[in-house]
């Protein structure tokens, strides 16, 4: 389980294509120190597992078909940088919200404004999610917890919500380099999505 709080961005050193995904070794400083084999760390919300490393200076993980698939990590190159943390320790503070590092799909940036010193960040989601986003609830963005300022429904039924980033989230995580059009990972708080199955069963129960 990890928080949303990013630890610090890492760079995409290497990437190897293999015919079961896609290998990737990423540059860090913090994450990479006293990294071990099997070791979970959210590399821009999606949870992998670290295969090789060398201590202090990087670590490898694997991404299946699946996972190139459901995410944009298999369009990163050499050079990208991605947001990095390590998952939370049993006796590490709960700063942010529960993240799970299991993308639910690829939103996209929809408009980007600067207001003084913080920015405000709108998101495309994609048909269905929308249900699951409210106002001043959690959302995780590329493995960032957030808090939701604003949600709109269009005319053409497009969900889009709004978010604000002080100067500090800006500046030491990956959303200082989006752009309009970029994609971003979308987890939306696992607690609605529980909700809504107790729901559904409590429903269907009735039904029967």
């Amino acid at each position: 389980m990890f928080t949303g709080i990013v630890e610090e961005t890492g760079e995409i050193v290497g990437r190897e294509r293999t015919e079961d995904g896609l290998r990737l070794r990423i540059a860090a400083d913090a994450v990479a120190t006293g990294v071990t084999h099997g070791q979970s760390i959210s590399v821009s919300g999606v949870c992998l597992t670290v295969e090789r490393y060398d201590d202090g200076a990087w670590f490898e993980v694997f991404l299946a078909t699946e996972t190139v698939e459901r995410t944009y990590l298999g369009d990163l190159e050499e050079g990208d940088t991605v947001n990095l943390e390590r998952a939370m320790p049993a006796n590490g503070r709960f700063d942010g919200h529960i993240v799970q590092g299991h993308v639910d799909a690829v939103a996209t940036v929809s408009n980007i404004e600067s207001v003084e010193e913080d920015w405000f960040f709108e998101f495309e989601l994609p048909a269905g999610y929308g249900r699951y986003v409210v106002e001043k609830g959690s959302i995780t963005l590329d493995g960032i917890s957030l808090t939701v300022a604003d949600l709109e429904t269009t005319e053409d039924e497009q969900d889009r919500v709004t978010v604000a980033i002080i100067p500090t989230t800006y500046e030491l995580t990956t959303l200082s380099e989006k752009a309009i059009g970029d994609p971003i990972h979308l987890e939306v708080d696992v607690l609605s999505k529980y909700v809504e199955r107790l729901l559904e069963s409590r429903f269907d129960s009735r039904v029967d």
